[in-house]
């Protein structure tokens, strides 16, 4: 029988993360400050972030030591498989060999707990009491609710509003393990109150569920801020994914051509590329592609510009791929991917040529994720669907050319949470969305200048 998983022993679980900073050929702009607009000292981020995650931010070292402590927790659902897609080939009817890497195993069934579990503990050794964030879909949010439930935390959680809506059991998810859920924009906020104010029927973006939990965290001495996504130490933690991928290519003596992960922020994308990615760059022929949705286009249709990570201007400004801070997008269902920027180590590395951005549409997607539920047997994030989508892209055109290449993606998470989405696409309820060029246009023009 030919193997259909790799399911490798607790002891492959890796023992560091790898640091894409240290091999990328140019240095990555970094962060400004929004005032004097120079580079911005990374102390100024204690007040909100844990100093071994400061650190972590703006390490050159290559490889950074997992602490035991963080292992232990990783090893509830790590290592996590890696699975051939023989039946959807089948479906297909294509000569190419697809494998995906299953992080739906983590108990909020995402790849969210990699950097979850990590940051919660820093946070813990530190002596921080409680940790504020944002999330839109809820798989940052139940993902941190989860970790902190094991380190003894305190979690406030501040859920896109649409998503709250949209995604009931994701709150419940988060509040089962402790988690304070309000849905964003709030009145428990300045900036969720400003912004109630002109708007009484805004619909949230990660953008402001970002302020929201940023000012919460700088006025309590006792709270910590934390980002699911975007910043450098997130893309570290993450690469736990791709560095097990590589053993287990390997357990089955293959090598993908090209590896795809979707792309809102830019975490699950990263943990499966980017050690990958070190390959291409010693010189091995690899094609990366980021799949991103219509309805919030930053790598194909936004400028790679210096802008803030929040809608209410509270972060230091980053240079990446940006629609602009007060971009709020559509309602769309893949809630994880409603950001109006990108993780700027992904966003530099789309600049370099590495890797390639492709926008799809809602129903097409939801289209890829039926027929993989139907031949693979797992109910895809609707995130996640994008990866799929584009996995099958590449799969038909390997069918048209005959070319039997090796296509590895990143299934980043389940959409048990997420079948009223599902529900609306099989009642052919769900509509495309294509952002008018205006809108666009409206928010760009809002960037601040940074020479």
């Amino acid at each position: 029988m030919e193997l259909k998983r790799s399911l490798l022993p607790e002891s492959e679980l890796p023992a560091e993360w790898y640091n894409l900073l240290a091999d990328l050929p140019e240095p990555l702009p970094p962060p400004i400050h929004p005032l004097t607009k120079e580079p911005l000292d990374p102390a100024a981020l204690e007040r909100i972030f844990a100093k071994e995650l400061i650190r972590q931010e703006v390490s050159q070292e290559r490889w950074i030591g997992i602490p035991d402590e963080v292992r232990r927790v990783y090893a509830l659902w790590r290592p996590t498989p890696l699975v051939r897609a023989r039946n959807l080939e089948k479906a297909l009817k294509t000569p190419a060999r697809i494998y995906f890497k299953d992080e739906s195993h983590s108990p909020p069934g995402s790849h969210k707990p990699n950097t979850a579990v990590a940051q919660a503990y820093y946070n813990k050794i530190q002596g921080i009491r409680r940790l504020s964030t944002e999330t839109g879909a809820g798989q940052w949010g139940s993902s941190l609710a989860f970790a902190c439930s094991f380190f003894g935390l305190e979690c406030k959680v501040y859920m896109v509003k649409v998503s709250y809506q949209q995604k009931p059991y994701r709150r419940v998810m988060m509040q089962l393990w402790g988690g304070n859920v309000t849905p964003s924009p709030s009145e428990e906020t300045e900036c969720g109150r400003k912004i109630l104010a002109s708007d009484p029927n805004c619909p949230g973006s990660l953008g402001i569920a970002i302020s929201e939990a940023v000012e919460v965290a700088l006025k309590n001495d006792d709270t910590n801020y934390t980002l699911g996504s975007v910043l450098n130490h997130v893309m570290l933690h993450q690469t736990v994914i791709g560095l097990e991928a590589e053993k287990q290519m390997k357990e089955f003596g293959d090598w993908p051509d090209v590896v795809i992960g979707c792309v809102g922020g830019g975490s699950n994308f990263a943990g499966l590329a980017f050690p990958f990615l070190r390959h291409k760059l010693a010189g091995k022929e690899m094609r990366f592609v980021a799949a991103e949705p219509k309805a919030c286009p930053s790598l194909t249709r936004g400028v790679y510009r210096y802008d803030f990570g929040d809608t209410s201007m509270l972060t230091p400004l980053l240079k990446m791929h940006t629609l602009g801070h007060s971009f709020v997008p559509a309602g769309i269902h893949a809630g994880g991917l409603r950001y109006h920027g990108m993780a700027p180590m992904v966003s530099f590395a789309v600049k370099l040529g590495l890797v390639e951005a492709v926008a799809l549409h809602q129903r097409e997607c939801f289209e890829a994720a039926r027929l993989f539920a139907t031949t693979e047997g797992i109910i895809p994030a609707p995130e996640t669907s994008h990866a799929v989508r584009a996995a099958i892209i590449e799969a038909l055109k390997c069918k048209e050319t005959g070319e039997e290449k090796c296509i590895l993606f990143n299934l980043s998470g389940h959409g048990i949470c997420d079948l009223g989405a599902y529900e609306r696409y099989l009642a052919g309820e769900l509509e495309d969305y294509e952002l008018p060029q205006g809108q666009i246009d409206q928010a760009l023009a809002e960037l601040p200048a940074v020479e």
